[in-house]
């Protein structure tokens, strides 16, 4: 089963006929094409198989997560995937990364959602654990879901990941997150992740080392 799926989601992607100026992977997500252009000089401008793993449980889970009208924020959004999905399957999605990403992201997202979602995604400068309430204050900011692919890896910045988790989940809020497990380092985030939230998984794939929790706030999963 495993293989099957696995071989369902990489069957999203599709590659130029013919070497572009600018690179760029296509995808099929949604009932769209969606064609990403990646920077080969940066870890947050490529495309890695988590986020694929996570839009493909977006679109073949739309009515057990139903984003119709969803608020939406996308921590360590790099190209913008996974934003782009959550968008055409009808959320409000802020996008948000680093600010040297952004440039990028947003010309990912303009190009591939204008005059095709419910609501237009905005993009946002996000830099981990900094400035937090100042960017995203409590009182008005209320996201029904946290997205997040691929953003836990050898970074110095684990404690700061965890802070802004921590600061834009409400009570209600679901985490969706996409881990691929690589070193025992950053594998030992999810036990500091738990002390926070509950944490189920909800697909495994072996094959790719990778897998898709769901998460909400201690004691809220079952509320």
């Amino acid at each position: 089963e495993d293989d099957q799926i696995v071989a369902e989601i990489m069957e999203r992607r599709f590659f130029p006929d013919h070497i572009a100026y600018k690179t760029w992977e296509g995808f099929h997500f949604a009932g769209h094409e969606i064609r990403i252009r990646e920077a080969t000089d940066c870890y947050g401008a490529v495309v890695w198989p988590s986020a694929l793993v996570l839009c493909y449980f977006l679109e073949t889970h739309s009515k057990q997560c139903n984003l119709v009208d969803k608020n939406v924020i996308e921590i360590g959004a790099g190209t913008g995937l996974v934003s782009i999905v959550a968008s055409l399957l009808g959320a409000f999605v802020t996008a948000t990364d680093l600010p040297e990403l952004l440039e990028n992201l947003q010309y990912n997202i303009l190009q591939n959602t204008k005059q095709k979602c419910k609501h237009q995604p905005c993009v946002k400068e996000l830099s981990w654990g900094i400035d937090l309430e100042k960017n995203f204050p409590r009182s008005s900011c209320h996201f029904d879901y946290i997205m997040a692919a691929d953003v836990v890896y050898h970074h110095p910045f684990l404690d700061e990941l965890l802070l802004t988790f921590d600061h834009l989940c409400k009570n209600d809020t679901v985490i969706l997150w996409a881990m691929k497990f690589r070193l025992e380092n950053e594998n030992r985030f999810v036990d500091r992740f738990q002390t926070l939230f509950d944490l189920e998984m909800i697909s495994n794939f072996p094959s790719l080392n990778i897998a898709l929790y769901k998460a909400m706030r201690k004691g809220r999963m079952k509320a």
